[in-house]
């Protein structure tokens, strides 16, 4: 059997469930031939769980600000609603999901990233990979939530590319693709960009072209060529059918090469 991939998913499409239920009947032919880990986002209803409860949210350089007494409710809104919606609609889909969390098993060693941005983690190695491992070789396809457990126990927030890049890297040594609601990356133009190196992903960065949560996705996509020597693809779940091309390696977003 081929290798692991890995499929981060963004928050977005958990909001239309045709998308998603497109999506994954898209990749049963993948998920047939090779184990499969999805690793999701869930800002949109983050930010909708928040507002209900009259907080508010804020982004730095697109992390999400994570005060210690919101950390609760956004664990509540990612390994919670977010997880189970998308492990119940995988498992109609046919899949045998099983939703996880980042800290479940302690798989992915977490620290504090800066006290500044609150209860927000980075991931700094690889931790007990036997969970994970274990429901790989049994079929089962996990689904994690990027809420992780630090090394005093409590709860940190991760940004879920930053987390599916580290279960691909630190865990797995699988493919990664990096699944959105745009295309890929874009200029200045709104035009798809099919290739991105860090020399042009700084300069795009630097004129504000890449801003926001795309820089966290870029940065994390050219981590990932880097530790994987591999290109990683940055594109959309709008058009599932093209997951094909991009695990074969041809052109249907923006390849990221570091």
């Amino acid at each position: 059997m081929l290798g692991p991939v890995v499929i981060k998913l963004g928050g977005a499409v958990l909001e239309d469930p045709v998308a998603l239920t497109n999506l994954l009947q898209a990749l049963k032919p993948v998920a047939a031939r090779r184990p499969l880990v999805i690793v999701h986002g869930g800002g949109i209803i983050v930010e909708q769980t928040l507002a209900a409860m009259n907080m508010t949210s804020e982004k730095r350089d697109g992390l999400r600000v994570t005060p210690p007494e919101q950390m609760a409710v956004i664990a509540g809104a990612l390994a919670g609603t977010c997880n189970k919606q998308l492990t119940a609609l995988a498992l109609h889909s046919g899949y045998r999901a099983v939703g996880l969390c980042l800290g479940d098993g302690l798989m992915i060693d977490t620290a504090l990233l800066d006290p500044a941005l609150g209860c927000v983690g980075k991931p700094t190695g690889r931790g007990d990979s036997r969970l994970l491992e274990l429901l790989l070789e049994q079929g089962f396809t996990p689904v994690i939530s990027s809420i992780a457990i630090g090394r005093d126990g409590g709860l940190l927030n991760v940004n879920a590319d930053q987390a599916a890049v580290a279960v691909t890297q630190l865990m797995l040594g699988a493919e990664l693709l990096l699944l959105s609601d745009v295309d890929g990356i874009l200029d200045g133009n709104k035009q798809l960009i099919p290739e991105m190196s860090s020399s042009l992903a700084d300069e795009l960065i630097a004129s504000g072209v890449i801003h926001g949560g795309m820089i966290v996705k870029v940065k994390a996509a050219l981590e990932a060529a880097r530790t994987l020597r591999q290109p990683i693809a940055v594109a959309s779940w709008k058009q599932p059918e093209r997951l094909q091309l991009l695990l074969a390696g041809e052109a249907a977003g923006t390849w990221v090469r570091h």
